[in-house]
């Protein structure tokens, strides 16, 4: 079955002749308006512009196909401007990139007072850089800042991960071990202890161990949660260890939920980062989510 969207895309990309003009004028990302112009396509069975560069030429059918719907789209729109309040505006919809965690501790008390639309999505890193560059994500906030010509980076923040422990642990021997410095005694102990880990990136506890142990850690945690809030929350009401960053649990820490056990020797600090695009019709918006961010983690 058509979609009476995908008449409206072809109409637009025919009058502004480019993918990017139909995108802002139609407020979608342009990855949205390539996805309508070959459904589109797909359904009538012509192709309906020839790209030559950034320049959208009709072919004969499309040609033949604008001059069918033309008058019909226009009526549409007159119609839905006609019975839509006249003070209603086009609400934007921006798409944000970012981990699981950061979402909950920061941006997910604020959702309902944004006077924009909001796509949050989850993935790795490498994985929101690409979407960021293709146009399906407006802003991402991450600990890697991949060089892109198209794509630029400010860092606002910054996360120490950190050793913490459930709030009956007992840790009197270990903070001995600390102020010993024995390497060997301190590694130890910790793996004789309980581990929480998640089931998706354990690169925190890889690295924590690295940079401490010189090796890789050679066991496994002992149990398996969802995310990272997950095992501060089970941290808060038992014993056990975790490699996690400071902000996630800075509020447990404060009420004696949890324990900071200890930063390392050598610490782990990891910049946090805005990604956006170089241009981008939605810079106040995104400037808005930015503030959130720098009062919430700043």
């Amino acid at each position: 079955m058509v979609n009476l969207e995908w008449y409206r895309t072809f109409k637009t990309i025919y009058k502004t002749g480019t993918l990017t003009g139909a995108a802002e004028e139609l407020f979608i990302s342009q990855p949205g308006v390539s996805l309508h112009l070959s459904s589109l396509e797909n359904y009538t069975g012509y192709k309906l512009f020839e790209r030559r560069g950034r320049r959208m030429i009709p072919t004969e059918r499309g040609k033949a196909l604008y001059n069918f719907i033309t008058e019909a789209i226009g009526k549409l729109e007159e119609v839905e401007k006609s019975f839509q309040r006249s003070t209603e505006k086009h609400t934007p919809t921006i798409s944000i990139g970012m981990c699981f965690e950061t979402f909950q501790t920061t941006l997910e008390p604020y959702i309902a007072t944004l006077p924009f639309n909001i796509i949050i999505k989850f993935g790795e890193y490498p994985e929101m850089v690409d979407s960021l560059e293709k146009g399906i994500l407006d802003l991402i906030i991450t600990p890697q800042a991949v060089t892109s010509k198209d794509i630029e980076y400010e860092p606002f923040s910054s996360e120490t991960i950190i050793l913490v422990g459930g709030n009956q642990t007992d840790e009197k021997t270990f903070q001995n071990l600390l102020k010993d410095n024995d390497i060997t005694e301190i590694e130890s102990w910790l793996k004789s202890e309980k581990w929480y880990g998640t089931t998706g990136d354990m690169e925190h506890l890889r690295r924590f161990w690295q940079l401490n142990f010189n090796k890789h850690p050679d066991f496994r945690p002992n149990y398996i949660v969802p995310n990272l809030n997950s095992i501060v929350r089970c941290l808060s009401s038992g014993v056990g260890l975790a490699v996690i960053p400071d902000f996630l649990c800075k509020k447990e820490i404060e009420n004696g939920q949890v324990k900071m056990l200890w930063e390392g020797n050598s610490k782990v600090i990891n910049t946090l980062n805005f990604g956006t695009r170089k241009k981008t019709i939605y810079a106040d918006e995104i400037e808005s989510i930015k503030k959130i961010f720098r009062e919430v983690m700043g």
